[in-house]
């Protein structure tokens, strides 16, 4: 068993390599094509997804993790491989079932490859924060917004591993960089929205709200005729998949969704909070679990050493948050293009949805990493906005007072 073990090591080490040079070709082209994007910084980030996705290898082996299911199932499963073809976790079985059984792909290859997967969704996040907003920002005096969050540790320890986390980010960072420029990436939103609904289909039914929103909403010159068809092809597509996103939360044949959901949630809640990272959050507000889900654990219930390094994350993010809890925001948010409201409102409808099941610290960790990057994208928007203002008001102040100098002489 170990010389199979250290041999499947080796293959994964010569693997890599291999995988180097499809990023550059990939990464060449689109240094041609954005005069912002960074090579030497996406390099850098992929050997610390890759770092990630070895400190996760290590840890399943003595924690409980999804991705030794998923590997076994795909191997194991003796029907044919459309037969896989489905919703949620049978989707993550039907993509393996052929790089195992097919290809010969080892669990730590598998492993590999999808943390391959996640680390594009770091790219693409990158590409959709930088086409829509040039303006540069720091934080805490002298730290590059966007630098801190391609590198949070809580989100490519999640997004490296066998299973929906890297394949959800992936279809999610698609989306909003396809989102930007609806009307020249048809191709990424189709292919971004069936990611999602394969994989989530809850997701995609708060992804189609959310987008909707913004499209409506926001500031932004997409004709009435556009928004119109737009609108008729969103609700078409709900009502053709109601039953497939229905029947992820045990409603598809229910009568009464408003009460048939919240006796759902209350039971789910219930069955999650007996873990040993439960949260009982029966007797919580509503602000008290929106808080829970956003910022917990931070320090007092962090669950061992991980627990205090995603507490360190959630203060950053408790900080990046207070940032938009200004008078300004209000005035900013009646002239935030799409991209902004779109992006508030999946963050924020998702996180309500969420609060209403989860109760499990270490599910809340996880589920949350899926959206973090749409409030991250509305702070930085907004601070970057600030910023700008604030460039003008001294611009112009200067021009008053050389106008005021040039008119004593």
């Amino acid at each position: 068993m170990k010389i199979e073990f250290y041999l499947n090591i080796l293959e994964v080490l010569f693997l890599v390599p291999f995988i180097y040079e499809i990023n550059q070709k990939i990464l060449n082209k689109l240094e041609r094509e954005y005069s912002f994007f960074s090579k030497k910084k996406m390099n850098i980030l992929f050997y610390y997804h890759l770092i990630f996705g070895g400190i996760y290898y290590v840890y399943a082996f003595s924690n409980p993790s999804d991705s030794k299911g998923y590997f076994s199932r795909a191997e194991d499963f003796q029907g044919s491989w459309l037969e896989l073809l489905g919703t949620g976790t049978t989707f993550i079985d039907f993509i393996s079932y052929p790089f195992i059984n097919y290809l010969g792909c080892t669990y730590e290859m598998m492993m590999l490859l999808f943390t391959w997967v996640g680390y594009w969704g770091f790219v693409l996040g990158f590409l959709f924060f930088k086409e829509n907003i040039k303006e540069g920002v720091r934080v805490f005096k002298k730290v590059d917004l966007l630098t801190l969050i391609l590198f949070f540790p809580n989100m490519h320890f999640w997004s490296a591993s066998i299973g929906k986390g890297a394949l959800i980010f992936f279809g999610l960072m698609l989306f909003a960089y396809s989102f930007s420029r609806p009307r020249d990436r048809k191709l990424g939103l189709i292919i971004s929205s069936l990611i999602v609904f394969v994989i989530r289909p809850h997701m995609f039914l708060l992804l189609c709200m959310g987008g909707g929103y913004g499209l409506y909403f926001g500031k932004n010159l997409i004709p009435k005729r556009v928004k119109i068809f737009g609108g008729i092809a969103i609700l078409v597509g709900l009502v053709l998949l109601q039953d497939k996103i229905l029947a992820v939360v045990n409603l598809g044949d229910s009568n009464d969704l408003i009460s048939d959901f919240l006796k759902f949630s209350s039971n789910r809640s219930e069955s999650l909070s007996s873990a040993t990272s439960g949260v009982n959050m029966a007797g919580y507000s509503f602000p008290e679990k929106i808080f829970t889900f956003w910022f917990r654990p931070l320090f007092l219930d962090a669950p061992g050493f991980l627990g205090i390094i995603v507490s360190i994350e959630n203060f950053i993010y408790l900080c990046l948050f207070g940032k938009i809890f200004r008078l300004n925001f209000i005035k900013f948010w009646k002239k935030a293009p799409s991209q902004v409201k779109s992006c508030f409102m999946i963050f924020v409808l998702t996180s309500f949805a969420m609060t209403f099941i989860m109760s499990n610290l270490g599910i809340m960790i996880r589920q949350k990493t899926m959206i973090m990057y749409f409030m991250f994208f509305v702070i930085y928007y907004f601070l970057a906005f600030e910023k700008s203002n604030e460039v003008k008001l001294r611009l112009e102040r200067l021009s008053i007072t050389s106008s005021a100098k040039s008119i004593k002489i």
